[in-house]
C-alpha cells in the first residue's frame, strides 16, 4: 500500500499516481531481510527495521575489490616423459637409478616320505573329554505387574478449573509525560492518532496532553492485523519517531513491547507501546 504525500490516500501496491489527487507517487522497492516493500528512498525498514543504506555500502565496497590472480593461485605441474619417465621441467638434474640386484634362488624343500618312525598301527584316536552338564537356571519368582493409579477424585476445587476463562491480553499505549495508560481497541483494524478535526476524527486524541501543539491534526495511524499492530506516520508536519528514529511517511514500523513513539520532535509527546 503506498499512501499520497499529497492528500494520504491510500493506493494499492505498484501505482504510479494517486487515484484522487492523481500526484505521481514514490517508487517503491523490496526489503533484502524480509523482502517487504518500502520507498526507495527509505533509510530503514519499517517491517523489520533493516538499515537500508548498508545495501548501497556493500555493493559499492564489493565492486572495489581487485580481481583475484587466479594464475599465481594454481601451483605448476612439471611434465613428466612418458617414455624414461623423466621430469622435463628446467632446473632439475637427472637422477640415475642403480641397477637392482639378482634375488636369491629359490629353497626346494624335499617331500616328506611315506615311512614314519611310527607305525601307523600304533596311533589311536584322541580320548574325547567328557561333557559337563549345563548349570540348571534358578527359579525366579515372577513379579506381578504394577497395578494402575486409581483416578483422583473429582473435588469442587477441580470441577471449576474447566470453567476458567483466558483473559485476552490488551495492548495499551503509556503516555510518558502524564504515565496515563490508553488501552487500544481491538475491534477496529485503523486507529487514527491526532486532534480533533473536520476530515478523520482521531480514535486516539492527544489534545488534553501538554505540548499537543506540536502533533498535527492528522498524525499517524495504527494498523490492527490479528494481534499484530503496525505504525505508520501519514504525512505530519513534525515527524513521528521510533525509539528516537524518524519513521518515514508512506513505511510502517511492527510495534513491539517496549516500543518508544514520539509525536513531533523534542521527544515531547511520548507513548510507550505495551502488549499483553
Amino acid at each position: 500500500m503506498i499512501v499520497c504525500p499529497n492528500c494520504n490516500h491510500q493506493n494499492p501496491d505498484g501505482a504510479v499516481q494517486c487515484e484522487a489527487c492523481y500526484t505521481p507517487l514514490p517508487a517503491l522497492a523490496t526489503c533484502p531481510s524480509c523482502n517487504a516493500s518500502v520507498q526507495s528512498d527509505a533509510s530503514f525498514c519499517g517491517q523489520c527495521g533493516f538499515d537500508l543504506r548498508t545495501v548501497g555500502t556493500a555493493s559499492a565496497a564489493s565492486a572495489a575489490l581487485p580481481a583475484p590472480d587466479v594464475e599465481a593461485a594454481v601451483p605448476r605441474v612439471e611434465e613428466v616423459d612418458p617414455v624414461n619417465y623423466e621430469l622435463t621441467s628446467p632446473g632439475i638434474s637427472e637422477v640415475e637409478i642403480p641397477d637392482l640386484l639378482p634375488p636369491d634362488p629359490l629353497v626346494v624343500t624335499e617331500p616328506a616320505s611315506a615311512s614314519s618312525n611310527v607305525p601307523p598301527s600304533s596311533t589311536s584316536p584322541p580320548t574325547p573329554y567328557p561333557s559337563i552338564p549345563a548349570p540348571m537356571e534358578a527359579a525366579t519368582p515372577e513379579t506381578a505387574p504394577p497395578e494402575a493409579p486409581l483416578p483422583a477424585p473429582v473435588t469442587a476445587s477441580t470441577a471449576n478449573l474447566g470453567s476458567t476463562q483466558l483473559q485476552i491480553n490488551q495492548a495499551k499505549l503509556l503516555h510518558v509525560q502524564t504515565s496515563t495508560p490508553i488501552e487500544l481497541p481491538s475491534q477496529l483494524s485503523i486507529l487514527h492518532i491526532g486532534k480533533p478535526n473536520d476530515r478523520i476524527p482521531p480514535t486516539i486524541d492527544v489534545s488534553g496532553f501538554p505540548n499537543s501543539e506540536i502533533v498535527s491534526r492528522i498524525h499517524a495511524n495504527i494498523r490492527v492485523e490479528g494481534d499484530i499492530y503496525y505504525l505508520e506516520d501519514v504525512g505530519s508536519s513534525n515527524g513521528t519517531y521510533i525509539n528516537n528514529l524518524p519513521l518515514p511517511p508512506g513505511n510502517r514500523h511492527r510495534l513491539r513491547a517496549g516500543d518508544r513513539i514520539a509525536l513531533g520532535k523534542g521527544d515531547k509527546v511520548t507513548f510507550i507501546f505495551q502488549s499483553g
